[in-house]
């Protein structure tokens, strides 16, 4: 008779869990007859050389002596404990959070009914719906990608195959066709870039996902470039933005915001120091004063930047256009 996989990997995962099982909670959270949960525990036994034993003492099953002095016992295949399986659950909350227009959540769907079928029914279930009820992520200003050129990029990296873009480029306005071939994907604050070398400029370039047109996959094996490569030109800059020349800015916040700053990465590489009156004093590089400059607004009076003359300019032209309208 054919024996349910997840119910064996709930079994063990039971009596891993609490020690000690009884024949009873065993029915009970298994759902099963007796008759069917004998034949389980002997399939396991004989089969699958699973070191269960009835302790007539406890009433229950528990493994042997070898595996409850520490030695690891796993049934064939991946094997998750139960606290795994909840932690697996909790990334799939978060990752949901991050993926509003369900880029992944339908691929990843399948994974999510297996988890909850090998932690079974009764607790095991409830503990899973509760987690899920338990944990929000909270997104603004999110740039949706089109699933299917998501779908197609993804598939072109992992392949390791080139892709032919149409692509808008905001900063020109422009609309034009771009071959490249994808080194790594990026999720930044609400939204997804390629990070591909670009053979009509020859270059690698950051593409953000929402704003391609058309992607195409060529046959085309894709420039291999290695990785620590692809970090040191993309990772150097501030933010989103890459490539340039690196510049480093100097920003000086109040007392008030002096204790959340201390805090804050804004940078992997960033350097911060106390000032003797109570100010903070944060440095980090930068190549494109962008996106640096619409984070330097946001903290409004609280921050002043010292240095370099370049991004001072740049933030008082800001501020004064914004002062402006309201003239």
């Amino acid at each position: 008779m054919a024996h349910n996989t997840e119910r064996l990997y709930r079994i063990e995962a039971l009596i891993r869990a609490r020690g000690c099982v009884s024949f009873a909670t065993l029915l009970e959270e298994l759902e099963v007859s007796r008759a069917t949960l004998k034949r389980d525990l002997e399939y396991l036994r004989s089969r699958m050389g699973a070191p269960i034993e009835y302790d007539r003492d406890a009433n229950g099953y528990r493994f042997g002596a070898d595996v409850q002095a520490g030695g690891r016992r796993e049934l064939p295949g991946r094997w998750f404990s139960e606290a795994e399986l909840y932690s697996l659950l909790t990334a799939q909350q978060l990752l949901a959070g991050l993926d509003g227009d369900g880029l992944l959540s339908r691929h990843l769907q399948p994974l999510l009914d297996r988890i909850r079928q090998m932690l079974g029914h009764g607790a095991g279930a409830d503990a899973a719906t509760a987690l899920s009820q338990r944990i929000r992520v909270v997104t603004a200003r999110r740039r949706p990608v089109a699933s299917r050129f998501f779908e197609r990029v993804a598939s072109a990296l992992l392949q390791r195959r080139r892709l032919q873009l149409r692509y808008l480029s905001r900063g020109r306005g422009e609309l034009g066709d771009r071959e490249v071939s994808p080194q790594r994907l990026v999720h930044y604050r609400n939204t997804w870039y390629l990070d591909a070398w670009c053979h009509r400029s020859e270059a690698l370039r950051r593409f953000a996902l929402d704003a391609i047109e058309a992607a195409e996959p060529r046959e085309a094996a894709a420039k291999e470039l290695p990785l620590q490569q692809v970090q040191a030109e993309m990772d150097a800059g501030y933010g989103i933005y890459a490539g340039g020349r690196r510049q480093w800015a100097t920003l000086h916040f109040d007392a008030t915001a002096a204790r959340w700053a201390s805090r804050e990465e804004w940078h992997p590489q960033q350097q911060g120091r106390w000032l003797d009156n109570g100010d903070y004093e944060l440095r980090l590089p930068y190549v494109d004063a962008t996106e640096l400059v619409m984070d330097v607004l946001r903290q409004g009076e609280q921050v002043r930047v010292v240095s370099p003359a370049s991004l001072v300019q740049a933030v008082k032209t800001r501020l004064a256009r914004a002062a402006a309208r309201y003239d």
